[in-house]
Protein backbone atom coordinates (compact mmCIF):
# COMPACT_ATOMS: atom_id res chain seq x y z
CA UNK A 1 0.00 0.00 0.00
CA UNK A 2 1.39 2.90 -0.94
CA UNK A 3 1.33 6.36 0.74
CA UNK A 4 -1.80 8.00 -1.05
CA UNK A 5 -3.56 4.33 -0.80
CA UNK A 6 -2.44 4.53 3.50
CA UNK A 7 -3.96 7.98 3.76
CA UNK A 8 -6.95 7.56 1.77
CA UNK A 9 -7.64 4.46 3.81
CA UNK A 10 -7.26 6.87 6.81
CA UNK A 11 -9.24 9.08 5.65
CA UNK A 12 -12.28 6.45 6.24
CA UNK A 13 -12.13 5.57 9.74
CA UNK A 14 -12.34 7.69 12.79
CA UNK A 15 -8.91 9.40 13.78
CA UNK A 16 -7.88 8.68 17.57
CA UNK A 17 -5.36 10.67 19.90
CA UNK A 18 -3.78 9.47 22.62
CA UNK A 19 -6.33 7.01 25.22
CA UNK A 20 -9.46 8.27 23.48
CA UNK A 21 -12.24 5.74 23.34
CA UNK A 22 -12.24 3.37 20.81
CA UNK A 23 -15.55 3.30 18.38
CA UNK A 24 -17.56 0.92 18.94
CA UNK A 25 -17.00 -2.55 16.37
CA UNK A 26 -19.59 -2.34 14.65
CA UNK A 27 -18.64 1.11 12.82
CA UNK A 28 -16.01 -1.08 11.55
CA UNK A 29 -15.19 -1.35 7.58
CA UNK A 30 -17.43 -4.13 6.01
CA UNK A 31 -16.60 -6.67 3.63
CA UNK A 32 -17.20 -4.63 0.58
CA UNK A 33 -14.51 -1.50 1.73
CA UNK A 34 -11.08 -1.18 0.98
CA UNK A 35 -9.98 -2.31 3.85
CA UNK A 36 -12.86 -4.47 5.71
CA UNK A 37 -12.52 -4.43 9.81
CA UNK A 38 -10.30 -1.51 9.83
CA UNK A 39 -11.92 0.67 12.73
CA UNK A 40 -9.96 3.32 13.52
CA UNK A 41 -6.11 5.08 12.99
CA UNK A 42 -3.97 6.64 15.20
CA UNK A 43 -3.46 6.49 19.33
CA UNK A 44 -0.11 4.92 21.09
CA UNK A 45 1.00 1.70 21.96
CA UNK A 46 1.47 1.29 25.26
CA UNK A 47 0.40 -1.84 27.25
CA UNK A 48 -2.13 -0.33 28.78
CA UNK A 49 -3.74 0.85 25.49
CA UNK A 50 -3.12 -2.58 23.74
CA UNK A 51 -5.04 -4.21 26.86
CA UNK A 52 -7.96 -2.07 26.15
CA UNK A 53 -7.72 -3.09 22.62
CA UNK A 54 -7.20 -6.89 22.66
CA UNK A 55 -10.24 -7.18 25.71
CA UNK A 56 -13.00 -5.81 22.84
CA UNK A 57 -11.78 -7.54 20.07
CA UNK A 58 -9.49 -5.00 18.21
CA UNK A 59 -5.80 -5.65 17.22
CA UNK A 60 -2.96 -3.34 15.61
CA UNK A 61 -1.81 -4.03 12.42
CA UNK A 62 -0.02 -2.01 10.13
CA UNK A 63 3.20 -1.19 7.94
CA UNK A 64 6.39 0.85 8.04
CA UNK A 65 5.18 4.56 7.51
CA UNK A 66 1.81 4.05 8.19
CA UNK A 67 -0.12 5.40 11.22
CA UNK A 68 -1.50 2.82 14.06
CA UNK A 69 -3.93 1.21 12.25
CA UNK A 70 -7.02 -0.76 14.59
CA UNK A 71 -8.86 -3.77 13.38
CA UNK A 72 -11.94 -5.74 14.14
CA UNK A 73 -12.57 -8.10 11.28
CA UNK A 74 -16.00 -9.38 10.81
CA UNK A 75 -16.23 -12.28 10.55
CA UNK A 76 -13.39 -13.75 12.80
CA UNK A 77 -10.68 -16.39 12.48
CA UNK A 78 -10.59 -18.66 15.56
CA UNK A 79 -8.90 -22.37 16.52
CA UNK A 80 -11.32 -23.71 18.96
CA UNK A 81 -8.47 -25.62 20.93
CA UNK A 82 -11.06 -28.82 21.26
CA UNK A 83 -11.39 -28.79 17.28
CA UNK A 84 -7.23 -28.90 16.28
CA UNK A 85 -6.93 -31.38 13.64
CA UNK A 86 -3.27 -33.28 14.13
CA UNK A 87 -2.64 -35.45 10.83
CA UNK A 88 -1.71 -38.91 10.63
CA UNK A 89 1.70 -37.36 9.06
CA UNK A 90 2.12 -34.73 11.64
CA UNK A 91 1.40 -37.29 14.33
CA UNK A 92 4.22 -38.88 13.95
CA UNK A 93 6.46 -35.72 13.43
CA UNK A 94 4.88 -35.06 17.05
CA UNK A 95 5.35 -38.51 18.23
CA UNK A 96 9.31 -38.47 17.19
CA UNK A 97 9.78 -34.86 18.55
CA UNK A 98 8.28 -35.53 21.88
CA UNK A 99 10.82 -38.84 22.05
CA UNK A 100 13.65 -37.72 20.36
CA UNK A 101 16.41 -36.28 22.93
CA UNK A 102 17.59 -32.49 22.58
CA UNK A 103 14.06 -31.77 21.47
CA UNK A 104 12.36 -29.53 23.59
CA UNK A 105 9.50 -27.49 24.05
CA UNK A 106 9.77 -23.81 26.00
CA UNK A 107 7.67 -20.68 26.71
CA UNK A 108 9.58 -17.18 26.95
CA UNK A 109 12.92 -18.75 27.10
CA UNK A 110 13.68 -16.05 23.66
CA UNK A 111 11.03 -13.97 23.21
CA UNK A 112 12.97 -11.19 21.71
CA UNK A 113 14.39 -13.65 19.01
CA UNK A 114 11.53 -14.83 18.46
CA UNK A 115 9.46 -12.17 18.04
CA UNK A 116 12.66 -10.68 15.30
CA UNK A 117 12.29 -14.08 13.58
CA UNK A 118 8.54 -13.67 13.19
CA UNK A 119 9.22 -9.87 11.73
CA UNK A 120 10.89 -10.94 8.75
CA UNK A 121 8.90 -13.67 7.87
CA UNK A 122 5.53 -12.40 5.75
CA UNK A 123 2.34 -13.20 5.97
CA UNK A 124 0.81 -14.93 2.85
CA UNK A 125 0.55 -12.12 0.26
CA UNK A 126 2.42 -9.93 1.98
CA UNK A 127 5.78 -8.00 0.32
CA UNK A 128 7.22 -7.24 4.05
CA UNK A 129 6.84 -7.40 7.82
CA UNK A 130 3.69 -5.71 9.57
CA UNK A 131 5.70 -6.34 12.60
CA UNK A 132 7.56 -2.94 12.43
CA UNK A 133 10.16 -2.08 14.54
CA UNK A 134 7.47 0.33 16.99
CA UNK A 135 4.83 -3.06 16.78
CA UNK A 136 8.52 -5.12 18.70
CA UNK A 137 9.26 -2.58 21.06
CA UNK A 138 5.44 -2.45 22.62
CA UNK A 139 5.30 -6.41 22.72
CA UNK A 140 8.42 -6.83 24.28
CA UNK A 141 7.38 -4.39 26.65
CA UNK A 142 4.03 -6.27 27.20
CA UNK A 143 5.83 -9.32 26.97
CA UNK A 144 7.93 -7.93 30.31
CA UNK A 145 4.82 -7.09 32.21
CA UNK A 146 3.65 -10.99 31.69
CA UNK A 147 0.69 -10.86 29.05
CA UNK A 148 2.89 -11.62 25.98
CA UNK A 149 4.43 -15.22 25.46
CA UNK A 150 6.35 -16.99 23.34
CA UNK A 151 6.16 -20.66 22.25
CA UNK A 152 9.24 -22.18 21.55
CA UNK A 153 10.38 -25.37 19.46
CA UNK A 154 13.88 -26.01 20.27
CA UNK A 155 16.14 -28.37 19.06
CA UNK A 156 20.20 -29.70 19.89
CA UNK A 157 20.01 -26.18 21.46
CA UNK A 158 18.80 -23.89 18.72
CA UNK A 159 15.67 -22.27 18.20
CA UNK A 160 13.91 -24.19 15.33
CA UNK A 161 10.81 -22.38 15.41
CA UNK A 162 7.97 -20.65 17.35
CA UNK A 163 5.00 -18.25 17.76
CA UNK A 164 3.72 -15.51 20.64
CA UNK A 165 0.76 -13.92 21.26
CA UNK A 166 -0.99 -12.28 23.99
CA UNK A 167 -3.09 -14.18 27.16
CA UNK A 168 -5.68 -12.16 28.81
CA UNK A 169 -7.48 -14.22 31.87
CA UNK A 170 -8.28 -17.21 29.35
CA UNK A 171 -7.95 -16.12 26.27
CA UNK A 172 -5.11 -16.62 23.99
CA UNK A 173 -4.95 -14.29 21.13
CA UNK A 174 -2.01 -15.93 18.27
CA UNK A 175 -0.03 -12.78 16.69
CA UNK A 176 2.54 -14.66 14.39
CA UNK A 177 4.85 -17.65 13.95
CA UNK A 178 8.02 -18.76 11.92
CA UNK A 179 9.83 -21.87 11.30
CA UNK A 180 13.52 -22.35 10.63
CA UNK A 181 13.27 -26.07 9.84
CA UNK A 182 10.05 -27.95 8.65
CA UNK A 183 7.39 -28.18 10.97
CA UNK A 184 9.10 -26.15 13.46
CA UNK A 185 5.86 -23.74 14.19
CA UNK A 186 3.28 -26.39 13.88
CA UNK A 187 4.81 -28.33 16.69
CA UNK A 188 4.90 -24.71 18.50
CA UNK A 189 1.35 -24.37 17.54
CA UNK A 190 0.75 -27.94 18.91
CA UNK A 191 2.23 -26.98 22.29
CA UNK A 192 0.07 -23.96 22.87
CA UNK A 193 -2.96 -26.07 21.97
CA UNK A 194 -2.22 -28.81 24.97
CA UNK A 195 -0.64 -26.05 27.00
CA UNK A 196 -4.57 -24.24 26.65
CA UNK A 197 -6.51 -27.54 27.00
CA UNK A 198 -4.54 -28.01 30.18
CA UNK A 199 -5.45 -24.76 31.61
CA UNK A 200 -8.87 -24.02 30.36
CA UNK A 201 -8.55 -21.86 27.41
CA UNK A 202 -10.55 -22.73 24.82
CA UNK A 203 -11.07 -20.54 22.24
CA UNK A 204 -6.96 -19.30 20.31
CA UNK A 205 -7.87 -15.97 18.15
CA UNK A 206 -6.24 -16.51 14.69
CA UNK A 207 -7.57 -12.76 13.47
CA UNK A 208 -7.14 -13.34 9.56
CA UNK A 209 -8.69 -15.93 7.76
CA UNK A 210 -5.53 -18.64 6.15
CA UNK A 211 -6.05 -21.86 4.65
CA UNK A 212 -3.30 -22.71 6.37
CA UNK A 213 -5.06 -22.28 9.69
CA UNK A 214 -8.13 -23.83 8.51
CA UNK A 215 -6.85 -26.89 7.25
CA UNK A 216 -5.63 -27.11 11.38
CA UNK A 217 -9.46 -26.66 12.74
CA UNK A 218 -9.77 -23.06 12.84
CA UNK A 219 -13.26 -21.01 11.07
CA UNK A 220 -14.53 -18.20 10.90
CA UNK A 221 -17.21 -16.88 13.75
CA UNK A 222 -19.25 -13.49 13.94
CA UNK A 223 -17.59 -10.96 15.38
CA UNK A 224 -20.64 -10.53 18.00
CA UNK A 225 -20.34 -14.03 18.64
CA UNK A 226 -16.57 -13.47 19.44
CA UNK A 227 -16.99 -10.60 21.37
CA UNK A 228 -19.06 -12.60 24.04
CA UNK A 229 -16.76 -15.18 24.52
CA UNK A 230 -14.16 -12.48 25.28
CA UNK A 231 -16.28 -10.55 27.77
CA UNK A 232 -16.63 -13.85 29.19
CA UNK A 233 -12.72 -15.50 28.93
CA UNK A 234 -10.99 -12.24 29.64
CA UNK A 235 -12.81 -11.74 32.76
CA UNK A 236 -11.48 -15.06 34.20
CA UNK A 237 -8.24 -15.75 36.47
CA UNK A 238 -5.16 -15.65 34.59
CA UNK A 239 -2.75 -18.81 34.19
CA UNK A 240 -0.28 -18.41 36.80
CA UNK A 241 2.40 -20.75 35.71
CA UNK A 242 4.06 -20.12 32.05
CA UNK A 243 6.01 -23.40 32.51
CA UNK A 244 5.90 -25.92 29.63
CA UNK A 245 5.60 -29.79 31.74
CA UNK A 246 6.24 -32.44 29.38
CA UNK A 247 2.79 -34.48 30.60
CA UNK A 248 0.97 -31.30 29.01
CA UNK A 249 1.41 -32.89 25.65
CA UNK A 250 -0.70 -35.65 26.83
CA UNK A 251 -3.74 -33.58 26.08
CA UNK A 252 -3.51 -34.37 22.33
CA UNK A 253 -4.70 -37.45 21.66
CA UNK A 254 -1.84 -38.42 19.15
CA UNK A 255 0.18 -38.44 22.25
CA UNK A 256 -1.73 -40.06 24.69
CA UNK A 257 -0.07 -42.81 26.14
CA UNK A 258 -1.87 -46.13 24.18
CA UNK A 259 -4.96 -47.75 26.72
CA UNK A 260 -3.51 -51.32 28.59
CA UNK A 261 -4.42 -53.80 25.89
CA UNK A 262 -4.28 -51.36 22.57
CA UNK A 263 -1.74 -51.64 19.92
CA UNK A 264 0.98 -48.81 20.36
Amino acid sequence: MGAADCWHIVGMVPWIDGDAPFPPTVLALGPDSDAPGLLAAGGTLSPRRLEQAYRRGIFPWFSSGQPVLWWSPDPRMVLPVAEFRVARSFAKVLRRFVRTPGCELRIDSAFERVIDACARTPRPGQDGTWIVPQMQRAYTAWHRAGVVHSFETWVDGRLAGGLYGVAIGRMFFGESMFAHACDASKIALAALVAFCRAHDVTLIDCQQATAHLASLGAREVPRADFERHLARACGEAPIADWTYDESVWAQLPALRPPEPGSRA
